[in-house]
């Protein structure tokens, strides 16, 4: 199955949401977690175990991970296999985005079959769109996603994204555009996008778009999931709201984590 089909199905199966799995200090300070690498594995692993059966995807900070070193990795790729085994899909927060090789390699690291290889990746834009070229084709053919940052959560990104290139057209349609021809090109929905949930009005145009939408912003930051019928509501995308500390928060109790989880759904 491909990862378009993979998320359509757990998101019928399950709440239909991600969970952001990020260790920084304050989450850690909440949980009386250590703030070492010890300390992160027990903190993410508690969210795993206690959400793995209710949510569509788990969205893991690459960066909480990488800065403990080969330790943090390890931990990572731990908690990737962990993450499989309850049946959720896995989406590493990594935005990487290069060019050449470069982009090459990081394709092969995160949507081949090793051992940092997940269901999907986030990546920029900003080297240009055909720049991710290796990463889309790397998950066409190992039936993986990519989630290209289109219109993000935070509101310095208007600044670059409701912008105009050169030509006049606004930067983030045209990543909309060319997602879209991007998937219809191979026949299936690869490319996917970043649209934050906290803008009362996007500025952008997602009508004709088929594939997946991973949106940020969900609960502390201010947007709802009942708040994107208005937003996205024209959209034949499919929507994954995705929340971290408004359920992190929530922990280490695994009840208080489920709990938080359903509070953030529509009622």
């Amino acid at each position: 199955m491909t990862y378009f089909e993979r998320l359509s199905r757990r998101c019928e199966e399950t709440a239909g949401i991600c969970v952001g799995i990020d260790p920084h200090g304050g989450v850690l300070d909440t949980w009386s977690m250590s703030h070492d690498v010890h300390g992160v594995e027990r903190f993410a692993m508690g969210v795993i175990e206690a959400l793995g059966d209710q949510v569509a995807a788990f969205k893991p900070q690459s960066a909480f991970f990488e800065m403990w070193g080969s330790p943090g990795i390890a931990v990572l790729e731990r908690c990737i296999s962990a993450i499989r085994e309850t049946g959720a899909l896995v989406i590493l927060d990594v935005k990487r985005g290069d060019i050449g090789s470069t982009m090459q390699a990081y394709a092969q690291a995160y949507l081949g079959d090793g051992p940092l290889g997940v269901d999907a990746i986030t990546v920029s834009p900003y080297l240009g769109f055909g720049a991710l070229q290796p990463a889309f084709e790397m998950a066409l053919n190992h039936g993986r996603g990519v989630y290209v940052l289109a219109r993000t959560s935070n509101p310095e990104g208007a600044d670059i994204q409701l912008g105009s290139t050169h030509g006049g057209a606004q930067v983030a349609q045209g990543i909309v555009d060319q997602g879209q021809a991007w998937n219809d090109m191979a026949g299936a929905n690869v490319v996917s996008l970043v649209v934050g949930g906290t803008h009362a009005d996007l500025g952008i145009d997602l009508t004709e778009f088929t594939s997946s939408l991973l949106i940020p912003g969900i609960g502390t930051q201010g947007g709802t999931i009942s708040g994107l019928e208005s937003s996205m509501g024209g959209t034949q995308a499919v929507l994954l709201p995705s929340v971290s500390r408004e359920v992190l928060m929530a922990g280490p109790d695994p009840q208080g984590l489920r709990d938080a989880v359903s509070r953030v759904l529509p009622s």
